[in-house]
């Protein structure tokens, strides 16, 4: 909004104004209003959950200072969530599909968190929401991102396109706009993988049908990440801070690939008008680490599935926008491996459980981070470490562009 009363105050030669026009401009301010409204009215949302008694209900699993943490106030994602669409409301082109995009994505998952959390708090039902809704809400999601980017005229690449052959002339080649299910692979050198050629059998009609592998595609990143968030929220401060250092990388593969000389020396996939989601980027790490204002150890608020679930798929619709979602197992290892560890221990111990009458299990406790837990390890020093190493993620992420 503040975009377009600038734009038109820069028409009228009104001081200052062009400044706005400036994607590092307003990338900074989104961080300063996003961290301000959530430190600032943070505390007023945290009293709110207080006084209607929407705290934290706390199973006894012998974890160390996991019982002082009953009573705590949850639904903390309204913050983060607030704190993300305020800045992105006041500061970004709201005519840009990526923007909007994440707007929906940003307001679609924190509804399915918010109705989740709301049936285990407010209605003291344990389980929550049924799993098959969020499953279906995740997927229907998916839908609207793979499909929109499928088919809106806007999401576009720039490529090298043959022009008509002459012959007896050597082929020419012009930039150009165009429709692409094309992704960066990492570490190789002017190599992207295309969706299309998983229907190499179709011959050339493989491009025809290879919008239903990407939305496939599409809809199993956003439900695996989303979820892998969702599990990495366990202890005070782990699924805000790793998904600050995350949110601040993409942040940057948004910039160099929406410049074009930096794209085309990096030799990365050029992506018109996806420089807009440097702002939004901007504003979701302000909130991120504004929210862990009040959830580092000892946690004064709870995220909840509000939050977690919203963080994990807003970093997976980011991620397929700029056509790196090959990426990120390596980005997100924390959530990756979070993920795989539950799947480990569940499959393991149906698997003894058939063979052997008893289940067994590998980690003491699953997710990691309870694993850890178990073996005596204090919160603050687990959560720093799992916190050094997608620090570690992000780097070895970011040296794949000088890499390829």
């Amino acid at each position: 909004m503040l975009y377009y009363l600038f734009e038109f105050l820069d028409k009228l030669h009104f001081p200052g104004a062009r400044m706005f026009h400036y994607i590092s401009f307003r990338s900074g301010l989104a961080i300063i209003i996003s961290l301000l409204f959530t430190t600032i009215y943070g505390r007023k949302i945290i009293d709110i959950l207080r006084k209607k008694q929407i705290g934290e209900s706390v199973r006894d699993l012998g974890l160390q200072g996991q019982m002082s943490k009953a009573g705590t106030p949850t639904m903390g994602g309204l913050i983060i969530l607030a704190g993300i669409l305020i800045p992105v409301l006041l500061l970004c082109r709201l005519d840009n599909v990526y923007v909007l995009l994440m707007i929906v994505s940003t307001i679609w998952l924190g509804t399915i968190g918010f109705v989740d959390d709301y049936i285990k708090v407010v209605k003291k039902n344990k389980e929550g929401l049924a799993g098959r809704f969020k499953i279906f809400g995740q997927v229907g999601l998916g839908l609207i991102v793979g499909l929109t980017l499928y088919l809106s005229d806007d999401a576009v690449i720039r490529d090298r396109v043959a022009l008509p052959a002459v012959e007896g002339q050597v082929a020419e080649y012009v930039s150009k706009d165009v429709k692409s299910t094309k992704t960066t692979i990492p570490f190789l050198k002017s190599t992207n993988f295309d969706y299309a050629d998983m229907l190499w059998f179709l011959g050339d009609s493989a491009k025809k049908y290879a919008w239903i592998i990407f939305v496939f595609a599409v809809i199993f990143i956003v439900t695996a990440v989303s979820n892998g968030a969702n599990l990495t929220d366990g202890l005070d401060g782990l699924a805000a801070g790793t998904s600050a250092i995350i949110v601040a990388t993409l942040v940057i593969f948004a910039y160099v690939s929406g410049h074009i000389e930096m794209a085309h020396y990096l030799q990365i996939l050029y992506i018109p008008e996806v420089q807009e989601m440097v702002v939004f980027g901007a504003a979701f790490v302000g909130a991120t680490i504004g929210f862990l204002w009040y959830n580092s150890y000892p946690a004064q608020v709870f995220m909840g599935d509000t939050g977690s679930l919203t963080i994990g798929g807003l970093i997976a619709v980011f991620a397929i926008i700029l056509h790196k979602e090959l990426l990120i197992p390596v980005l997100c290892g924390i959530f990756f491996v979070e993920s795989l560890s539950v799947m480990i221990q569940v499959s393991h111990f149906k698997h003894t459980k058939r063979v052997y009458g008893e289940g067994r299990r590998i980690f003491l406790m699953a997710p990691l981070h309870h694993h850890f837990q178990k073996k005596g390890f204090p919160e603050p020093k687990i959560v720093t470490r799992f916190m050094i190493v997608a620090v570690i993620l992000a780097v070895l992420t970011l040296v794949t562009l000088k890499i390829r």
